[in-house]
């Protein structure tokens, strides 16, 4: 199962992230000499490699995962931003690749033979495991035969820091973006919630200046989601791009859209039925939230389940930006975004 791989695969612990002294190797450690750095979110240094901000122990990770991960052209890659939406996603793409084998619904029919869905009892991350995060965080020497395929997996790295293998194979990659606006709160919150000893330095002011200077993990937003959208032109049998807000608004059509484009579309039976529906009641943000598991639980990193379930709204950054803020964000936004008609 998920859950075991990922455990053997001695993903980071919050604390040891938190750490920016760590035994690097030399290769990495004569990349980050020469590298601009930055005070990030979590009052440690930031490096900016290829273009974007990381931690110490980030970029040898990256680089566990470019000089190590072999893709194949049956992989399924769930990319994000941070705080775009990725619990969701792999809720809903692992519950559409594996819907045949688990019980969507016990309530509708208790008598199907098939197992109970793994979502009842394990968090969405334990199932997808983080590339960079659970599996090459802490080492380069990995052995993932065991996993099924396909092989399903997830990344926050920008376009420009994939494994090659990764760009040069056929695999499938579901890209998910966000309004920035909502990004950005949710970092904010999601910080708060994890560092609550820092919380009084990271102000919303503070913070958000750092997010629109592109200084926070993975950042900038704006040119992590670029390098995916123009791909995705590109390479449209590769790159799905969804954003978020279709996800709200119309799930029955980017539930659709996300099938077909994995190979796992759904059959005329299965959208006259009730599939659709169980799949997605049993992902939505609610029921999600309200499991046992995600209530009381822990990722193996230590990270308390319920970190991941705080409001998931679209357009609750009106509830904290100030007018002199929006209108800052918007017009990077407009500058990154609109000459490519992107918009959100």
């Amino acid at each position: 199962m998920a859950s075991e791989k990922l455990e053997a695969a001695n993903p980071v612990s919050l604390e040891l992230f938190m750490k920016y002294d760590e035994e690097l190797s030399q290769e990495c450690s004569n990349i980050i000499a020469t590298l601009p750095s930055e005070s990030d979110w979590f009052s440690v240094q930031l490096y900016q490699y290829q273009g974007f901000w990381y931690q110490k122990r980030l970029i040898q990770a990256i680089l566990n995962c470019q000089n190590h991960f072999q893709a194949h052209d049956t992989d399924i890659f769930i990319v994000t931003p941070l705080k775009c939406g990725t619990t969701w996603l792999k809720a809903l793409t692992f519950t559409i690749l594996n819907r045949k084998k688990y019980n969507l619904n016990p309530n509708l029919d208790p008598t199907q033979t098939v197992a109970p869905h793994p979502l009842l009892t394990a968090n969405p991350h334990v199932l997808v495991p983080n590339l960079e995060f659970d599996l090459y965080f802490n080492t380069n020497k990995l052995d993932l035969s065991s996993f099924p395929s396909p092989r399903l997996l997830s990344s926050h790295l920008p376009y420009a820091s994939l494994p090659e293998s990764v760009k040069q194979s056929r695999c499938k990659m579901v890209f998910l973006s966000r309004n920035p606006k909502d990004v950005f709160i949710s970092l904010w919150h999601f910080t708060n919630r994890l560092r609550p000893d820092i919380q009084e330095f990271n102000t919303i002011e503070y913070l958000f200046e750092k997010f629109c200077q592109g200084v926070n993990f993975f950042g900038p937003f704006w040119d992590h989601v670029l390098g995916y959208y123009k791909e995705s032109l590109k390479r449209p049998e590769k790159i799905l791009f969804l954003k978020y807000e279709e996800l709200k608004s119309e799930p029955v059509r980017v539930l659709k859209d996300l099938g077909n484009f994995l190979g796992y579309g759904f059959s005329m039976e299965e959208e006259n039925g009730h599939v659709i529906h169980d799949i997605l009641k049993l992902c939505s943000f609610e029921n999600l939230k309200n499991l046992e598991v995600n209530k009381s639980g822990k990722l193996p990193a230590g990270v308390e389940n319920k970190t991941y379930f705080r409001r998931g709204e679209v357009g609750d950054w009106k509830n904290f930006l100030t007018i002199g803020m929006i209108k800052q964000i918007d017009a990077i936004t407009e500058e990154k975004f609109g000459k490519h008609g992107l918009k959100f």
